[in-house]
C-alpha cells in the first residue's frame, strides 16, 4: 500500500499557483474561471519542465490568495497569455501532491474538461447547459477549437511525462470528454484510473470516503509504474 502523506506534510514540500480569469460570453452573465494550476516543489528553481498533467473535471472552489482582476472576452479567447498567482489549495491538490511525492515529481501541471469554478456539481452542469446553446458558449474547455494553441503549451512537459485523466464518471460530461479525448488522441503516454467499460471515463482523485481516497492514490501509482 502507498504510503497516504498528510495534507500538513504536503504543504511544507510544494506550492501552488494558479491563473484566475473572468470569461464574458453573450447571453451569459460573468463566469469566474481558473484556467490552468501549477503544483511546484519549493526547492524547485527555475520550474523547467512539467513532469507530468493532470486533467480534471473543473477548478472547484479554488480560490487565488491575492487579489487578481483578468477580464476576457470569449472572442478574443485565442490570445490571452496566462499570469499565474499564488493559490490556495484543496483535497484534490493534495491528491496529486501525494502522487508526486511517491515519484519524486517536482513540477504538475493542472488542466479541466473546464475552466468554470463551481464546487458542486449539480450546479456546474445546470451551468454547462445554458451555454450549451450559446454562440462562445464552450470557450470555457482550454480543449475548444479555439484554444487550440493555449492546449499545445499547456500540455508540454518532459519526454515521457504522462497526461493523467482525471475527470470522473458523471454522463453530464459526456460532450466535454469527447472533446477532450479528441483533442488529445495524437498525445504519448495518456492514462488514468478507467472506470470499467465505460470508455473515457476516468476516476476522480476525491471519492467521498477516505479508503477510498487512499485506495485512489495506491492504484493510481500501481498504473504510473506500470508503465516504467
Amino acid at each position: 500500500m502507498t504510503k497516504f502523506i498528510p495534507a500538513g506534510d504536503l504543504k511544507r514540500h510544494f506550492n501552488v499557483t494558479g491563473h484566475f480569469y473572468t470569461l464574458s460570453v453573450a447571453g451569459s452573465e460573468p463566469l469566474e474561471c481558473r484556467s490552468v494550476l501549477e503544483i511546484m516543489h519549493k526547492e524547485l528553481d527555475p520550474p523547467g519542465e512539467a513532469d507530468a498533467v493532470f486533467v480534471m473535471m473543473n477548478p472547484g472552489s479554488s480560490q487565488p490568495l491575492v487579489g487578481t482582476q483578468h477580464d476576457i472576452d470569449s472572442k478574443q479567447i485565442s490570445n490571452f497569455k496566462a499570469t499565474t498567482v499564488p493559490t490556495k489549495p484543496d483535497t484534490t491538490q493534495y491528491q496529486v501532491m501525494r502522487v508526486m511525492y511517491c515519484f519524486g515529481w517536482k513540477y504538475v501541471r493542472v488542466l479541466n474538461l473546464s475552466d468554470l469554478r463551481e464546487a458542486k456539481s449539480p450546479q456546474f452542469a445546470k451551468r454547462l447547459k445554458q451555454l450549451e446553446p450559446l454562440a462562445l458558449g464552450g470557450v470555457h474547455s482550454v480543449f475548444a477549437p479555439q484554444r487550440s494553441a493555449e492546449l499545445k503549451r499547456q500540455l508540454q512537459r518532459r519526454a515521457e511525462g504522462p497526461v493523467i485523466c482525471a475527470w470522473g464518471v458523471g454522463d453530464f460530461l459526456e460532450p466535454l470528454i469527447q472533446q477532450a479525448e479528441t483533442a488529445l488522441a495524437g498525445e504519448p503516454c495518456v492514462t488514468g484510473l478507467p472506470k470499467p467499460d465505460q470508455p473515457g471515463r476516468y476516476f476522480h482523485p476525491l471519492p467521498t470516503l477516505q479508503r477510498d481516497k487512499v485506495k485512489w492514490v495506491s492504484e493510481m501509482v500501481k498504473v504510473l509504474k506500470a508503465r516504467v
